[in-house]
């Protein structure tokens, strides 16, 4: 095997190689159980014991209160921009986008299919080099939900302070949850 190289790519990132080695392992055969941790029932008491661990420390990590749940959801981005508005957003009702990037915008593409969508701020004239301040945008207050994505990997754009709004925050972390502490509380879904 070649010497193992660091990848500084936005995306997957180089892991220890005892992590890989355990994850080789548990695929393989799971803890000796017997079975492989991608071949075992998602309704069985060692999957079941993986899903509790998971919140229990997501929840430790970010503080996350009693009255959030956490969701473990299939589907990769593209489910998730048309989950959060097919689940948020009634006929009739309308959400609020931040345009900041691909991500976003590929959002707002799919929120539009469920909704009326308004963007009341947009970097892409100047390639979504910049996020935009607090004060930059006026939200409509009858918009259900605040959407946007935290930080835009092509672009390098983060936001540093989370909008200030009135309305339910929903958040795209993908790409940096975990990365610097997060009080969850403002938001109605990360």
């Amino acid at each position: 095997m070649p010497e193992r190289i660091f990848n500084f790519s936005p995306g997957p990132a180089t892991l220890p190689p005892e992590v890989l080695r355990q994850a080789a392992r548990d695929i393989v055969n799971y803890q000796e159980s017997g079975i492989g941790l991608i071949e075992m029932s998602h309704r069985s008491k060692p999957f079941m014991a993986i899903v509790d661990e998971a919140d229990s420390l997501l929840r430790e990590l970010l503080d996350i209160p009693d009255n959030y749940k956490v969701l473990f959801l299939q589907g990769g981005a593209s489910t998730q921009f048309a989950m959060v508005p097919m689940n948020l957003l009634a006929p009739g009702q309308k959400a609020s986008y931040l345009d900041t990037g691909v991500w976003a915008a590929k959002a707002i593409k799919e929120a539009r299919l469920f909704g009326e969508i308004e963007v009341p701020y947009s970097s892409k004239e100047s390639t979504y080099d910049h996020v935009p301040a607090n004060g930059d945008y006026q939200v409509d207050p009858r918009a259900e939900y605040l959407y946007f994505v935290s930080n835009n990997t092509i672009y390098g754009t983060q936001f540093q302070s989370f909008p200030d709004a009135h309305n339910m925050l929903v958040c795209d972390m993908s790409s940096d949850i975990l990365s610097r502490p997060l009080d969850i509380r403002p938001f109605g879904l990360v």
